[in-house]
Parts: structure tokens; sequence; C-alpha cells
């Protein structure tokens, strides 16, 4: 059985202090012992802070991006193994504004989630279209050719490590939010070139969340549908009441 997740990106917002007030508000809040895993996303700078607080918490630590290199000359950037050394246990790949801010194509989006599986992190693979592929009708095709780059390589054994995320990027931080049907068909369909790609099993055993515009009055129904197994949470989870409202309506939760 799939375990919901309900991840926090929180992109770049909060310093360290505002880190740590947040996960003192958030844990006081949140309750481990339901069936939702809970995941904190923070910026660079905050990870290690985090990590020692959620540290028995029974919640996650994730990162947002990492290079696809273990070390070397590369200024800025942040390889797998530091992000492990702060205590995550994942960390972002794909995500739309590094695919159209940043540049990530396929190829290095593939690079970065074998990164991350050599160093024993778990990678979310972000998917989804723009409002112009989804009008063109061509929202399975951008799906499918993205994750045939990312998990290019990747062998069955490996995809137990491996969470999907579909985030239409006309849904992401724009107020829009993609109806329950609408993320069910596009999850369903990631679904069905899984085992198109590997086999039944390991399409029904991964975990694919959805990303775009969840708030706390929209979470239950998405999380409702068959085949959405937990939430990558934008704007909302900046707020720990509104976060933890969030994770309280996905299944299972106490």
């Amino acid at each position: 059985m799939r375990r919901p997740l309900i991840a926090g990106n929180w992109k770049m917002h909060k310093t360290p202090e505002e880190t740590e007030a947040f996960i003192a508000d958030f844990l006081a809040r949140a309750q481990p012992e339901g069936e939702a895993g809970m995941l904190l996303i923070p910026p660079f700078t905050s990870l290690d802070r985090a990590g020692r607080l959620l540290e028995g918490s029974g919640v996650d630590l994730g990162a947002q991006d990492l290079h696809p290199e273990p070390k070397g000359a590369f200024t800025g950037a942040i390889s797998g193994a530091m992000l492990a050394a702060t205590g995550c246990r994942y960390v972002l790949v794909g995500h739309s504004e590094r695919r159209h801010v940043f540049g990530d194509d396929d190829a290095t989006v593939g690079r970065k989630l074998r990164a991350a599986l050599t160093v024993g992190l778990s990678p979310i693979l972000c998917v989804g279209e723009t409002l112009d592929d989804r009008r063109s009708e061509l929202t399975n095709a951008v799906v499918a050719s993205q994750l045939a780059g990312a998990l290019d390589g990747v062998e069955r054994s490996e995809m137990a490590s491996v969470t999907v995320a579909y985030e239409p990027v006309w849904a992401i931080g724009t107020g829009e939010t993609a109806t329950p049907e609408q993320a069910q068909e596009a999850i369903a369909s990631i679904r069905l070139w899984l085992c198109d790609r590997f086999d039944a099993e390991v399409a029904e055993a991964t975990r694919i969340l959805y990303g775009g515009s969840v708030k706390p009055d929209t979470a239950e129904e998405l999380l409702g549908q068959p085949d959405v197994d937990g939430a990558l949470v934008g704007g909302a989870s900046l707020d720990p009441e509104a976060f933890a409202s969030i994770v309280a309506a996905a299944p299972g939760a106490a």
C-alpha cells in the first residue's frame, strides 16, 4: 500500500531563524502517528538547522535541488552527499522552476536523479505541462517525454526509492488548481506509463503526488482521488497552521 506524503516546498523563503520558529509551531500541530508522511523542503541555508530540529520528530527533511556531480569546481552548487549530511532523506529533481527558470532539461534532470540515488537520497521527480500544452491536448505526451528522459537507465529495483510529483506548470503559484478529475486523469496516465516502462507492480507501488496551488480548502478532495498519493505544497506550506491542515486532510491522517 502506498503511504501518502505531504511535502512542503518553501522555495526561496525563510531564514534559519524563521525556519526554527516554523518547526516549533508545526510540530505542536503535527500528528506523526497518522498514516501520511510529512516532509519539509527548506532552502539550503536552513537545512542543517532544520535537520537537527526534526530529528526524531517523524517529519522528514528534503532539499530543493542538487548538482549532478559528487564534488568539484562548481561554485554555488550543492552535492547529494552534502544534503545527506544535513539529514535530508529526499530531494526534488526537475521542479518546473528549475526547468523553466534555470534551464534544466530532461537529460540534466536524469543526471540529478541518478546522483540522488547514488548517495541514498530519494528523488521526487517533478513533471508537468504548460498551459499551452494542456490547451493543445499534449499533457500526456509532454509528461511521458519528461518521465522517459529522467528515468532513462533507472532499474526496476531503484523505483522503490523514486516518488513522482505531477505539477501542472499553469497551476504553480498562480492560484489556479487542477480539478480533482484533472489531477486524477494525469496521474493515472503516469501510472500507466510506469506500467509500460517497468511493470504493473512498479506502477502500483510508485507514490505519485499532485502539486500546484494546493490549499487547505482544496486538499481533501484532491487527496481523495484514487491515484493521488499526496501533495507537493508550495505557498500554503509556509504557514504552519495551513500546512498542518493539509496534512490532516490526507487519507489515513490521525
